[in-house]
């Protein structure tokens, strides 16, 4: 059997390829407009939207927060701050806003638990993952104020499954009448919207996650409780706290369409938070500059309360 000749690559080739291999990347090239104006004209569209639905309505609030307006349009008079006096120093303001508040760390905190909960559990399944997770997400898909009817109707004393239920456990509940059984079924709805935008992010953040580094987590800590605290969360870190910053928001507006459903027409003891007492006292009430004095306040605790999240909590989270 004659020998076989193993060819011998050339050696220019090798030089060649060592070359690319040791190579850097370029970097990436600046886009490059001929004229100065194109940009500008391509960020219009975007910047008239948010002149227009936000700089110009805040400049509105701001300005009518200093007057006493004539309900019927006629006029207005000058007050200063009187109207941020009345506010702040009304004893049902400052109920509200406790309310608020509790209101809500609730809807955020419970949103973003299950949230991750979820997305945490969806990542571990293998059979049936899609329809787990579309049966998830689906919920994302309702409006507010139809997440706020069905939530009515839930919660109905008639013929309400949630009443019946708590009716077993000798739970007399009267969402509507009696307010601390209307303040759970608005924090147990919102927190049913919001669940399933969480559910995305952290699903996607998990997904994100190198299989060696959970390999590796899995060699250094066989505790899964153990290992998800010390090895995943904080890779989840900059999920969470983009999440958070939202969670916070939407409790403090977006909720506003599920809470109008749900105590529309019901008597005045009824909890509701700061964003719904400006549309009472605006739009019902006719106080237009006591409602954007409220509006102009609301506006500055979530200017504050996103500041020192930036400022405080940014600064804990790495990102990889």
């Amino acid at each position: 059997m004659s020998d076989m000749t193993v060819p011998r690559p050339r050696p220019g080739l090798i030089a060649r390829l060592k070359a690319r291999l040791s190579a850097r990347p370029e970097p990436a090239k600046r886009v490059q407009f001929d004229r100065p104006l194109l940009p500008w004209l391509f960020l219009a569209p975007q910047l008239a939207v948010i002149f227009v639905f936000f700089y110009w309505p805040s400049a509105q609030a701001i300005s009518s927060s200093f007057y006493i307006e004539d309900p019927f349009g006629f006029g207005s008079t000058f007050v200063g701050l009187d109207n941020y006096r009345d506010a702040l120093g009304s004893s049902e303001y400052r109920r509200i806003a406790g309310f608020t508040a509790v209101f809500t760390v609730l809807v955020t905190g419970l949103s973003l638990g299950l949230g991750l909960l979820l997305a945490v559990k969806a990542d571990q399944v293998i059979r049936g993952r899609s329809s787990y997770r579309t049966a998830l997400i689906s919920v994302y898909a309702i409006a507010p104020p139809v997440a706020g009817l069905m939530g009515m109707m839930l919660f109905d004393q008639h013929i309400g499954p949630f009443v019946k239920l708590a009716s077993w456990f000798g739970w007399d509940m009267k969402v509507g009448l009696n307010y601390y059984d209307t303040a759970f079924a608005m924090i147990l709805v919102s927190v049913w919207k919001q669940v399933p935008y969480n559910f995305i992010f952290f699903l996607s953040g998990l997904q994100s996650i190198p299989q060696s580094v959970r390999e590796a987590a899995v060699i250094d800590c066989r505790n899964g409780a153990r290992r998800f605290f010390t090895a995943i969360l904080p890779l989840l870190a900059p999920t969470g706290f983009f999440l958070l910053i939202i969670n916070i928001t939407y409790a403090l507006f977006d909720t506003f369409a599920v809470i109008d459903v749900m105590v529309k027409d019901k008597p005045a003891n009824n909890p509701f938070t700061l964003v719904y007492k400006v549309y009472l006292d605006g739009f019902r009430g006719n106080d237009i500059g006591g409602s954007s004095a409220q509006s102009v306040i609301l506006m500055l605790i979530v200017l504050v309360l996103t500041l020192v999240q930036f400022r405080w909590l940014e600064r804990r989270v790495h990102y990889g």
